[in-house]
Parts: structure tokens; C-alpha cells; sequence
């Protein structure tokens, strides 16, 4: 797939932010004692940055992807789809079978996963216009405080903390808690007729709390939660962790009012809270705000840590750095796993400047794909379509190319004795029901015999030698006898084009007797001086022939032309294809 799966993503997504809280909420129980209050508030950070890791451009991500299988298949026994003979200037010159796998169909689950997370998204954006337009009227019914002791009162609490910005302080019948909200112009709105039932110390304290909450800018971070709660709505991981960073902020804050307050103002400003639940008969619940009351189960932990408040030490504030920073690197841990899901090496990343791009959209009419051309004298890449020159996809058939040479070089099979024995196991093609050497298992392109040279050689040895190629994505996680047919395996045009010329210049280390073994076993015809040398590959998917390939080159005493053909639609898109394309476009260039 082009690009990263929608499913994918939601795994993705579920993944990080369940880790990201449970591995939080397990360091604050951990290290309970060890961190300040403001301490455990600011763990949360790490979560905000964790959420929005699943959307950072792979490019950005500060690791490489380790090839992380996108796809599942189940293969079944060879189909009767296959590719046809290939007529060339009426010259029979190869037959290429392919094997039909069956696929769940991952663009319907891509489907019904985006329109259940949008459906979510598109419910929780409603709740959050809803409480927006809801701080709007807060806002339209708030009336600046007529009370001149109150407001004189707010006045010395800013100048307490050191606010200096211009916070709007008032009061409104549509409040039940005094509460904080704004993001560009900053309120401050106490219930109506608060200085009818509230006294001044105890104005004071909810004042000292709620400009604590201005101070650290909380309104961005409830901004913040109300759009992750928006995208992550299907995690009650991310629920839960939303409620537990409501109760610790109010925690923090308290602790920092106590700070500012002398001791014996301590028990009174519990009692305040007390005071006010008492008097407020149920509580709302506006995400775009900051409450001073609560549900009771909060108020309840609150109170619980202002009875047992202790002024911070500078060692537990160095603490809990050290454990923030230590946290921090576990959370920066799950990268790795993000960009290996995220970039499931789709794309080749391809630097040449020396490089001719060309329309042939009229040879490729009725399919999708690139052609890629590498001139070996001038030194020069000739490509169609730059962005499908390096769209990795199954190699199928192409494969066993190298299948063979990685066969010669662990001595599986030899230049002089191919032969492998048939196992009686019936074929619906009667080319397949025989025994098989190299030339003959190449030119009908007999899957089974390539498969069994790869079980011969076992999975360890294969992965060597695609990592020494530097083959595609080099993923094997499809199974030793599926990975290159429509399964984890993929490559690109251009790759497929740069390892024919690794090979056939021997700038690999293989021995140069299996390379000549591996070019003749190519060889499709000669044309007067001019050599012909290719394999042809397709991939059928639950019977339909998706994706065509033919690599090869074209060999004379003067030049070298190596090329790359892939096509793909949803029905007919077969190496015979590929193969009838690339000849075009090779005549028409003269090459061939």
C-alpha cells in the first residue's frame, strides 16, 4: 500500500497512548513519594507529547524504520491464473506462472476503522462545541464585580504571584463553581452573589487558586486535552488519564496556595472548599475551564493532601526532575516501534541527479507503474512516473533471480547440478510436474523449485543475503516460502534496477562463476549483437492479476541498458504486460 494503512494507524494510536498512561500511572504510584505535587502534575506532559508521536511525519521521527510487517496473507495452492506465453517478434521465448494467494481484504477493515473513529471524532467535537458555546455565554452574562474591597482584593492576589497581564474578573448567575477560562482574554468568573455567603479570607484563596491556574496557562493545556479527548476518544486509557490530570493539577495548585499562605491559614483554606461544596449543589462540567469546585470523589483527595501538607525540600523537587527525565526517555523509547509501524518502507529514498524523467503515460494507459532505464555508458537514469519508480511492492517471480544466485552461493545447487527432484505433489501446469533444473525452473518459472532452494538454505541465510543487497525492505516476516509472493517482501523499480547493475558488475562479492550462471539461466534471446536478458513476475491476489513485473537489461559490446517495468491495476496487470510495455518502449528507443 502507498500509504499507511487507516487500521494502522488506530493500532498505532492505541498502542502509545495505553503504554504512555499505564507506564505513567505506575511511576506515580512507584515513586509516590519522591515527587512533589507539581511533580506528578507535570508526568502528564510526557502523555501530550506521546499523543501527538503517532502524527509526526515518519521524515521527523529520529530513527530508522525496522520493517515492521503491514500486510497479512495466507497463500493457497497454485491457481490456474497464470502468465501466458510471451510473443516477441514471433519468438516463444518464456513462460512465467504465477501462484494466487488469498488476502483479506485490508481496505474494507481500513474503511469501517476510519468511519467509526470519524463518527467518534465527529460525536466528541459536538460535546466540545457545545461546552464552548457554553463558556461563550458565561461569558456574555459575566458582569465586572461592583464590590470595590473584592476587587481591590483581586488586584493584591495578582500582584502576589507576580501577574502582571490583564485577567477580566466578574461574576455570573450561569456559574456554580468560580472557574477560569479564555484563551486569548483571561476571565475569572465567581457565582452571583458570591459576597453574599463567602467571606473575604475565603475570596482570597479561591482568588490565589484560580490565578494559579491563569499563571500556568492552563487553558491551552485544557484546549489541548479537549482535542486529544477528540481523537483519542475510543481509549479509556486516555479518559481515565484526562481525570487523573484533572485531580492532580487542583492538587498542585492547592499545594501551591498553601505555600503562599502562613500555616494557620492552612485548615481554613480546606475548610473553603468544604465550605463551597456545601453551598453548590451540583457541579458542571466545563472542559474549557478550570473549576475550583468538583465531583466529591476530588474534593475528597484534595482535602486528604492539604491535611498532610509538607513544604516541598529542594531534594524532592531534584528528584522528581530525575524522574521526569527518566520517564521522559522511556516515552522518547516507543519511537522506534511508532516509526517501524508508521513507515512500513513504502518508498525508496532515491538521490541521483543525473536523472531524465519522460511521459510514456500512453504506453502505460489503462495501468498504474513506472518504468526505470539506466543507461550505462552515459551514466544516466531515464524514469516514468517518479513517484512509482519508488513505491516498494512484491517482487514475486522477479525474485527468484537472486533466489538462484543465493542457491549457488551456499552451494544448494551448482552450475553443473541444478537438479532438483519433483515430489509428486500435482501442479495444474504440467511444465511443474517434473524434475527441475535451474534453466528449466527459471524459463517456467516453477515456483515450488525456488522454494525449496530457500527451505534448503533456511531464513537465517536468506536474510543475510537480502541485507548484503540491500534488497527492497528485506522482509522475510511473510515466511520462508511466501515472503516475495504478494507478502511482506517489497521493492521498488529503481532498486530493482540498481541491483541489476550491483550484480552483473560483481560489485556485490558474489563469485562470478554463480553471477554467469545466474545471466545465462536470464537469457530470453539474442538479437543480432544485442543481448536479451530478463524475468518477468506476477502477482495474483484472490485470482486477479495485480501487479506486473520485467527487470532485465540489454547487453551489447558498446552498452548496457538496464531496465525496470512494474505495473499495477486491479485485474490484468501480468509480467506478460510488463514484458509486451517494456519491448515498446525499448524499440522505439532504438535499444532493442
Amino acid at each position: 500500500m502507498e500509504n499507511i494503512a487507516f487500521f494502522t494507524y488506530f493500532i498505532i494510536c492505541f498502542m502509545v497512548s495505553s503504554f504512555t498512561v499505564v507506564g505513567i500511572m505506575l511511576a506515580r504510584r512507584i515513586f509516590q513519594k519522591q515527587l512533589s505535587a507539581k511533580g506528578q502534575y507535570h508526568l502528564w506532559f510526557l502523555l501530550f507529547i506521546a499523543l501527538v508521536l503517532p502524527f509526526t511525519p515518519v521524515q521527523y521521527l529520529p530513527f530508522e524504520s525496522f520493517g515492521f510487517p503491514m500486510d497479512a496473507y495466507q497463500s493457497n495452492e497454485p491457481s490456474s491464473s497464470f502468465e501466458e506465453e510471451i510473443e516477441v517478434q514471433n519468438s516463444n521465448w518464456m513462460q512465467d506462472y504465477s501462484i494466487s494467494v488469498n488476502r483479506s481484504n485490508i481496505e474494507n477493515l481500513n474503511l469501517i476503522t476510519a468511519c467509526i473513529w470519524f463518527s467518534g471524532m465527529l460525536f466528541m467535537m459536538t460535546l466540545a462545541l457545545k461546552a464552548f458555546f457554553e463558556v461563550k455565554r458565561i461569558k456574555r452574562t459575566t458582569f465586572r464585580l461592583e464590590n470595590k474591597e473584592v476587587q481591590l482584593l483581586f488586584e493584591a492576589c495578582k500582584k502576589k504571584l507576580n501577574i502582571s497581564g490583564h485577567v477580566v474578573v466578574g461574576e455570573s448567575r450561569h456559574v456554580k463553581s468560580p472557574m477560569t477560562f479564555g484563551f486569548f482574554k483571561n476571565y475569572v468568573v465567581l457565582p452571583a452573589n458570591f459576597d453574599e455567603w463567602l467571606t473575604l479570607d475565603e475570596i482570597k484563596y479561591i482568588f490565589l487558586h484560580e490565578l494559579h491556574h491563569y499563571k500556568s496557562k492552563d487553558t491551552a493545556v485544557n484546549y489541548l486535552m479537549v482535542i486529544f479527548q477528540i481523537i483519542y476518544w475510543f481509549n479509556p486509557f486516555v479518559w481515565l488519564a484526562f481525570r487523573k490530570i484533572r485531580l492532580d493539577r487542583e492538587i498542585a495548585f492547592d499545594h501551591a496556595v498553601l505555600k503562599s499562605l502562613d500555616e494557620e491559614n492552612h485548615r481554613a483554606y480546606g475548610l473553603t472548599i468544604i465550605h463551597f461544596i456545601d453551598k453548590v449543589s451540583r457541579h458542571g462540567n466545563f472542559n474549557l475551564a478550570n473549576q475550583f469546585n468538583g465531583p466529591k470523589s476530588q474534593i475528597k483527595s484534595r482535602i486528604e493532601h492539604i491535611a498532610s501538607f509538607k513544604t516541598e525540600t529542594m531534594l524532592l523537587k531534584l528528584k522528581s526532575t530525575v524522574i521526569f527525565t527518566v520517564l521522559g526517555v522511556l516515552v522518547a523509547g516507543q519511537i522506534p516501534i511508532i516509526s517501524a509501524m508508521a513507515n512500513d518502507s513504502t518508498h525508496y529514498n532515491f538521490k541521483n541527479e543525473n536523472v531524465l524523467y519522460m511521459d510514456l503515460s500512453e504506453e502505460f494507459a489503462n495501468f498504474e507503474g513506472s518504468f526505470v532505464l539506466y543507461d550505462s555508458q552515459a551514466d544516466q537514469y531515464h524514469i516514468y512516473n517518479e513517484e512509482k519508480s519508488t513505491l516498494r511492492v512484491s517482487p514475486n517471480s522477479t525474485y527468484k533471480v537472486y533466489s538462484a544466485l543465493f542457491g549457488l552461493e551456499s552451494q544448494v545447487i551448482s552450475a553443473h547440478n541444478s537438479l532438483i527432484k519433483w515430489n509428486g505433489t500435482q501442479y495444474p501446469f504440467d511444465s511443474w510436474n517434473s524434475n527441475q533444473n535451474l534453466s528449466m525452473a527459471m524459463q517456467y518459472s516453477v515456483t515450488w523449485y525456488f522454494q525449496d532452494i530457500d527451505k534448503r538454505n533456511e531464513a537465517e541465510t536468506i536474510q543475510s543475503y537480502l541485507k548484503q543487497l540491500k534488497y527492497g525492505n528485506s522482509d522475510m516476516s511473510g515466511g520462508i516460502d511466501q515472503f516475495w509472493l504478494e507478502s511482506s517482501l517489497k521493492i521498488s523499480p529503481v532498486e530493482q534496477v540498481q541491483l541489476l547493475i550491483s550484480l552483473f558488475t560483481n560489485q556485490l562479492g558474489f563469485k562470478e562463476e554463480n553471477i554467469q550462471t545466474v545471466k545465462e539461466a536470464m537469457k530470453l534471446e539474442q538479437n543480432n549483437s544485442r543481448g536479451l536478458y530478463g524475468k518477468t513476475g506476477t502477482g495474483t491476489v484472490n485470482g486477479n492479476e495485480i501487479n506486473g513485473w520485467f527487470i532485465g537489461y540489454v547487453e551489447s559490446a558498446e552498452n548496457t541498458y538496464y531496465f525496470a517495468t512494474n505495473i499495477q491495476n486491479e485485474e490484468n496487470a501480468s509480467g506478460k504486460r510488463a514484458a509486451e510495455i517494456t519491448l515498446s518502449i525499448l524499440k522505439e528507443k532504438g535499444i532493442y
